[in-house]
């Protein structure tokens, strides 16, 4: 494990081969498949398919590796049989972990996709193993195969002669049809913690004789975020980074991190609403080389964390936290509320895509942290609420229903805007037109022109009207019409609506006879003097008295009621002139 690559110029190896795991007891974070491939291989349950998923780093093709040398491991005597401890000495282990076996067969799908690639290992399965016991087909990344590559594959996956095992491994499990992977026995490869890669971490520096701080290393685990094979390139960077040595300091330069002390102080301005020390932090973090989008992305963080801390205070702590975190953090988890605090995180993370995309980074998230602050001095709605329900007057009871709705707690009234406002009368209302002119007057136009122009009248009695709607009305027409006349009204009226023809429009009936007033006014023979006395003169309209006071309801003054209506003559220089004729 610990050999220098002779195919490198210099002998050096990174550290992600160096210390690449070669038993299954070295392979971190994963007991659960551990165990299950132990007992499998113990009791004699092998599968003849494996697939393998995770995200990037976390051991798949390591373990595909591993499984192939438990399968054809002979032993250091050469009499051994399929083991969950491969000896690594023997000719099987060293060939199988150097890739060079030739009955281990290793593809990258990614470079042969098509079904030419898969044809070959169809046409090759049913031959028996060279040397080995057991013909191994290894095919990284397999989601990369063609449609027709995974259809030609199927049937031998799912009969393969006893002597061949395939084991896949994929980073995206969903792209793999469901026809393969019900051939296979699945293993989810789990992200490892960071405080199990952080151990990790500090026992491979213990091998390499190199020192290096707690704190770094968390910030290296965590950034590694959960792949081991990224968390050890960093650490390689780390070392040469420092020089043999790997410190806080130089780590979190080499990361672009911001002081984990500093964030806090950044945090608590923010919470503080205080602009000048929270423009500043940034400013300072800024120009000791933290990224704004890094600076955001560790307030979420700390954000998430100190909620986690008020709500879950033993899950939160780790070792990876310093003392001085969990102090400051303990004391802001008992200062702010959740409301607050679920506030600041939607707000950060919304503001964080802003200032990805923003062209000025630093300047995008100074604008954030503005808004923060501006927030952070508002109340919670809830404490407006109280504060509201104490002001004098106020009542929090529930308002009650009107009489004939629905009795129970869950009962609500829903009332038009302008229904809420209008006070109860006594109306007599006897006629739908007076009823349609009571929704004028009260300034419901959307109402009213529904009534007029697409509602046909099929029966009117007080307080029950049959209505057929055209295609025009609204859908809510009737439920509407009864909110606002028992608002009026103080009684409950019924809106019924029928599939029968009905009457005609208010606004049809209104322009026939309004035709026909136009016919008996041009009939009139003082009509006829007055359109003789002016040529080119036409009556414009009749105003028809006994029909307008027909609509009016009791609720109109009583001088309306007698004023009579006024001629209005017009004439003038224009082409068409026009005059309104009352009938008297």
């Amino acid at each position: 494990m610990t050999a220098q690559d002779s195919t490198s110029p210099d002998g050096y190896r990174v550290l992600a081969r160096k210390y690449r795991p070669q038993t299954f007891s070295a392979l971190i974070g994963q007991d659960a498949m551990v165990q299950t491939l132990k007992n499998a291989i113990d009791t004699g349950r092998l599968a003849h398919a494996f697939i393998l998923t995770g995200v990037r780093g976390v051991g798949k093709t390591t373990t595909a590796r591993l499984i192939a040398r438990a399968l054809n491991c002979v032993g250091k005597d050469g009499q051994g049989g399929p083991t969950v401890d491969p000896c690594g000495e023997c000719a099987f282990c060293t060939s199988i972990a150097a890739s060079s076996h030739p009955d281990v067969i290793e593809m990258d799908a990614a470079s042969h996709t098509g079904v030419d690639d898969i044809r070959s290992i169809i046409d090759n399965a049913p031959y028996a193993a060279a040397s080995a016991r057991f013909k191994v087909y290894i095919i990284d990344e397999v989601h990369m195969l063609s449609k027709s590559a995974f259809n030609a594959l199927l049937k031998t996956l799912e009969e393969p002669p006893a002597h061949v095992k395939f084991i896949f491994a994929t980073t995206e499990i969903r792209k793999v049809p469901v026809t393969v992977l019900s051939r296979c026995q699945r293993f989810d490869l789990r992200r490892v913690d960071a405080a199990l890669l952080a151990e990790h971490f500090s026992n491979i520096l213990q091998q390499e004789k190199c020192d290096a701080d707690e704190e770094a290393l968390g910030m290296i685990a965590k950034a590694a975020e959960g792949s081991v094979r990224d968390g050890l390139s960093l650490l390689d960077q780390a070392i040469a980074h420092g020089g043999g040595k790997v410190e806080t300091t130089q780590v979190r330069t080499m990361l672009g991190l911001a002081d984990r002390n500093q964030v806090i102080d950044l945090f608590e301005a923010l919470m503080e609403g205080d602009p000048p020390k929270a423009l500043d932090q940034l400013s300072a973090q800024y120009e000791a080389g933290a990224d704004p989008i890094v600076v955001l992305e560790d307030l979420l963080s700390f954000t998430h964390w100190v909620t986690r801390l008020k709500l879950a205070e033993h899950s939160a702590l780790s070792s990876l936290v310093s003392e001085a975190e969990k102090t400051r953090g303990k004391a802001l988890a008992d200062k702010l509320g959740v409301a607050h605090l679920s506030r600041t995180w939607q707000m950060l993370l919304k503001g964080l895509e802003e200032v990805r995309r923003a062209p000025n980074t630093l300047s995008a998230a100074e604008m954030v942290l503005i808004r923060l602050m501006h927030a952070s001095n508002l109340p919670n709605p809830s404490d407006l609420v109280k504060k509201l329900k104490s002001l004098p007057g106020q009542s929090a009871a529930p308002q009650k229903a009107p009489a004939g709705a629905p009795a129970g707690p869950s009962a609500e009234v829903v009332q038009h805007p302008r229904a809420q406002k209008a006070k109860v009368e006594k109306l007599n209302i006897q006629s739908f037109e007076q009823m349609v002119t009571l929704f004028e007057k009260r300034k419901e136009g959307i109402i009213w022109h529904a009534l007029n122009d697409h509602c046909h009248l099929v029966s009117f009695e007080p307080k029950k009207i049959e209505l057929r709607l055209s295609e025009k009305a609204p859908r809510d027409l009737a439920s509407r019409m009864m909110t606002c006349l028992e608002a009026w009204t103080g009684e409950r009226w019924m809106v019924i609506l029928s599939a029968e023809k009905g009457q005609d429009t208010l606004q049809k009936k209104e322009n026939d006879a309004q035709a026909v007033d136009m016919e008996d006014a041009a009939n009139n023979p003082q009509v006829q003097q007055v359109l003789a006395a002016f040529p080119g003169a036409k009556i414009r309209r009749v105003h028809n008295r006994a029909r307008a006071q027909a609509a009016m309801i009791v609720e109109a003054p009583q001088d309306m009621l007698e004023t009579p209506p006024v001629d209005i003559y017009e004439n003038d220089d224009s082409e068409d002139e026009f005059f309104d004729v009352s009938e008297q």
